[in-house]
C-alpha cells in the first residue's frame, strides 16, 4: 500500500482511476506466483513403500514443426500384451494434442533400479528401414518427449549460460545430431524426488512425489549387456552412442534406471521447478517500466482532456460571445450529427457484441487464474475454461449488442442476433476446420477428432447462440441509450481534414501506446504457446490487462475528440479502428517473432502459425475495439450533455 499512498502524495489531484491502478499494482506485485496454482481442497497423493507408480506418456512436440504426435506413433516399447490404456481427456487436452497413455516402464516407490530393459528381454529390437527413417526424421525435427508420473511432468535440467543457475524444461529430447549423424536417446536416467510424511495414525511412513527429472542418454548395443532377468549393465569404459543409420535396419535396446532422492520440497511447491523463469530481473524491469510509462502518459492525456474540455464547456455555456466561441472550436458544431447512425449498423453491433463477449471471458479467466483456480496440474483446464466461459458470456454480449442496436434504430433484432452469434465463432470454427485438414494429413495428434468438432458445434449452437438470442431479447426490450442532443435531418458537410487526422495515420498513432503496455507480456505468451513452456504470471497479466483497458480508452477518446474538433462526426467506426489499432502491431510483432525466435521452415507449420495468429489477432481487435468504442461513446454523451443547446 505504500506505493499507492506515495502516488497520492506526489499527485494530490490524482484521479480515482490512477489511485485504483496504483492499488492494483501493489496487489499484483504481492500476489503469490507459483503457490497460487493449487485449488483449495485438492489433496496430494501419498504412496506406500514399493507401491507401483504408473509412468504415462503425453505426446511428442517440436518447435520446428508445431505438430504434436502420439507417443506410440513411433515404434516404442509397448506394455505387456500391447494393452494401451488412454486416459479420458477434457476438451482442452484434446485441443492441445495430448494423448495420455500408459507405458511399460515399471517403477516402485523407493525402489531404485540400476539398469533395466524396457522390452525385448535380452535381445535388442530390430527397426525396419521404415521405422528407422521415422526415428531419424523425428530427431532431425528436434522432437521432445513428454511423460508424467503422479501428474508431474518429466523435466530436463540444464544450466543457464548467462546466470549459471540450474533450470528445467518440460520433457526430454528424442535424440541429437552431431556432424550430420543422428543418435537416439534409448536410455532414460530417471530421478524421482519424494517428500516423506507420516500417516494419519503415525504407524507408517508415506511418500509424496515432488520431482521428476530425466536425463536421456544414448548407448549402443555393445555398451549394454542385458540379462535373462530383464536387468542390464552399462559398460564402465569405451561407451559407444547409438547411431541410427537411415534406410537400413538398426538394432536398439531401450533401457532405463531409477534413482530415489528424499527432498525438503513440500507437495504444494513441487511445481516451482517448472515455473521458475530465467531473466527475472529483466522481466520485472520491463513490466515496471511499461507500467510507469503508460501511467504517466495516461495521466497527461487525461489532464489534457479534462482541462481542454472544461475550458470549452465553460465557453459554450456563456450567454455572451456565443458566435465567437463557435468559431474557435468545432466539436459543438456537429452536435446535430454526432449521434447519426453509422454505415453498416448491424455489422457494428455484431462486432461490439462479440467484443463484449470476449472481454467478459478474458476478464473472468484472468481473475480465476490469478487467484489460483486454473492449475497447470489440471491439464487443459485453462483452454476448457476459456471455451466454457466464452459460451456463457454470450448472454452479456447479446444484451449489450441489443441495446446498441435499438439505439441505432434497428428493427430486425433477430438478424442482428444471428450475426452476433455467428460472427467470431464462424471465424474460429472455419479457420480451425480448414487447418485441421492439414493436421489430419500429417497424422498429428493435434488434429481435432470429428466427435470433438461435433461437440464444439453443439456448444456453439446449443449454448452460445441461444444465450445471445436471450440477451438480445431482453436487451431489445430495454430503453435505448439516451442521447443529449437531437440529430438533424440533413447531414452536415465535413470539411477537409489535416493529414495527421486521416484514418490511416491516426490509426497508426493510436496503436502505439496500448501496444507498449502489452508487448513484454506478449513475448512470454507467444513463448508459452509456440515453445511449449508454462505461463504463470497471471498477476502481471491482470495488471497489464487493466493498463491496456485504460490506454485504449484514453487514446481513443483523445483521437476522437480531435476528430470532432475538426468537424468530422463519423466517429462510430473510427473509434473501433483506433482502439483496435493495437492488434495491428500485435500481428506485426508476431511476424517478427516468427522470423527471429522460431525455426519453422515448412509449409504446414507456417500455415498453422499464421492461421492461429490471425484468429487471435481478430479476437484481440474485437476486444480492444469494444473497449475504445464504449469509452468513446460514454465520453461523447457526457460532453454533449454538459453544454447548453440552442
Amino acid at each position: 500500500m505504500m506505493m499507492a499512498l506515495l502516488c497520492v502524495y506526489r499527485h494530490q489531484s490524482v484521479t480515482f482511476r490512477t489511485f485504483t491502478l496504483c492499488v492494483l499494482l501493489c496487489l499484483s506485485l504481492h500476489a503469490p506466483l507459483s503457490s497460487a496454482f493449487y485449488i483449495p481442497g485438492v489433496a496430494p497423493t501419498e504412496y506406500r513403500s514399493e507401491e507401483r507408480i504408473d509412468i504415462k506418456a503425453v505426446k511428442m512436440t517440436s518447435i520446428k514443426t508445431q505438430l504434436p504426435y502420439d507417443y506410440y506413433s513411433l515404434p516404442f516399447c509397448k506394455p505387456p500384451e500391447n494393452k494401451l490404456r488412454y486416459k479420458p481427456e477434457n476438451l482442452g487436452e484434446i485441443l492441445r494434442g495430448d494423448r495420455i497413455v500408459n507405458t511399460p516402464y515399471e517403477v516402485q516407490v523407493n525402489d531404485p533400479i540400476t539398469c533395466k530393459v524396457v522390452c525385448g528381454g535380452n535381445k535388442p529390437l530390430k527397426f525396419t528401414k521404415e521405422e528407422s527413417n521415422m526415428f531419424v526424421n523425428m530427431i532431425k525435427e528436434d522432437y521432445t518427449l513428454h511423460m508424467l508420473i503422479d501428474n508431474l511432468p518429466a523435466a530436463t535440467a540444464f544450466k543457464n549460460i548467462n546466470t549459471k543457475e540450474l533450470q528445467y524444461e518440460d520433457g526430454f529430447k528424442l535424440g541429437f545430431i552431431v556432424e550430420g549423424k543422428v543418435f537416439l536417446n534409448n536410455h532414460l536416467d530417471m530421478t524421482l524426488k519424494f517428500h516423506p510424511v507420516s500417516s494419519s495414525d503415525g504407524s507408517e511412513e508415506l511418500y509424496r512425489i515432488v520431482g521428476f527429472e530425466v536425463v536421456p542418454r544414448s548407448y549402443s548395443a555393445k555398451s549394454l549387456t542385458p540379462t535373462d532377468t530383464g536387468t542390464c549393465t552399462i559398460a564402465d569404459y569405451q561407451v559407444e552412442v547409438l547411431q541410427l543409420i537411415p534406410d537400413t535396419e538398426n538394432e536398439v535396446l531401450f533401457t532405463y534406471s531409477v534413482t530415489w532422492d528424499p527432498s525438503e520440497i513440500a507437495w504444494a511447491s513441487r511445481w516451482d521447478t517448472y515455473l521458475h523463469m530465467s531473466d527475472v530481473e529483466i522481466h520485472w524491469f520491463a513490466i515496471c517500466n511499461s507500467v510507469a510509462i503508460v501511467l504517466f502518459l495516461s495521466g497527461i492525456l487525461a489532464l489534457i482532456i479534462v482541462r481542454t474540455l472544461r475550458r470549452d464547456i465553460a465557453r459554450y455555456n456563456r450567454d455572451e460571445d456565443i458566435d465567437d466561441t463557435l468559431e474557435e472550436t468545432g466539436w459543438k458544431l456537429v452536435h446535430g450529427d454526432v449521434f447519426r447512425p453509422p454505415q453498416y449498423p448491424t455489422l457494428l453491433v455484431a462486432c461490439v457484441g462479440s467484443g463484449m463477449q470476449l472481454f467478459c471471458m478474458v476478464l473472468v479467466i484472468i481473475v480465476f487464474a490469478m487467484f489460483g483456480m486454473l492449475s497447470p496440474a489440471s491439464r487443459g483446464a485453462l483452454m476448457t475454461a476459456a471455451i466454457v466461459f466464452f459460451m456463457f458470456m454470450g448472454i452479456l454480449g447479446g444484451y449489450h449488442a441489443a441495446r446498441l442496436y435499438k439505439t441505432l434504430k434497428g428493427t430486425n433484432w433477430k438478424w442482428a442476433a444471428a450475426l452476433t452469434a455467428s460472427f467470431y465463432p464462424a471465424i474460429l470454427f472455419g479457420t480451425g476446420f480448414f487447418l485441421n485438414f492439414f493436421i489430419w494429413g500429417a497424422h498429428s495428434s493435434g488434429a481435432v477428432p470429428f466427435t470433438t468438432m461435433i461437440a464444439l458445434l453443439c456448444l456453439w449452437f446449443g449454448i452460445s447462440a441461444p444465450l445471445i438470442f436471450i440477451g438480445f431479447y431482453f436487451g431489445f426490450r430495454k430503453q435505448p441509450y439516451e442521447h443529449p442532443v437531437r440529430t438533424n435531418q440533413i447531414p452536415r458537410q465535413i470539411p477537409d481534414q489535416v493529414w495527421y487526422l486521416s484514418p490511416f495515420v491516426s490509426t497508426l498513432i493510436a496503436g502505439i501506446l496500448p501496444f507498449g503496455a502489452v508487448f513484454v507480456e506478449l513475448f512470454f505468451i507467444l513463448t508459452a504457446i509456440w515453445e511449449n513452456q508454462f505461463y504463470y504470471l497471471f498477476g502481471f497479466l491482470f495488471l497489464v490487462f487493466v493498463i491496456l483497458v485504460v490506454a485504449c480508452s484514453e487514446v481513443t477518446i483523445v483521437m476522437v475528440y480531435f476528430q470532432l474538433c475538426s468537424e468530422d462526426y463519423h466517429w462510430w467506426w473510427r473509434s473501433m479502428f483506433l482502439s483496435g489499432a493495437c492488434s495491428y502491431y500485435v500481428f506485426a510483432y508476431s511476424v517478427v517473432y516468427y522470423y527471429t525466435k522460431l525455426e519453422i521452415n515448412e509449409f504446414i507449420p507456417t500455415l498453422l502459425y499464421f492461421g492461429y495468429t490471425i484468429v487471435m489477432v481478430i479476437g484481440f481487435w474485437l476486444l480492444t475495439a469494444t473497449i475504445g468504442f464504449y469509452s468513446t461513446y460514454t465520453f461523447i454523451r457526457q460532453i454533449y450533455a454538459a453544454v447548453k443547446q440552442d
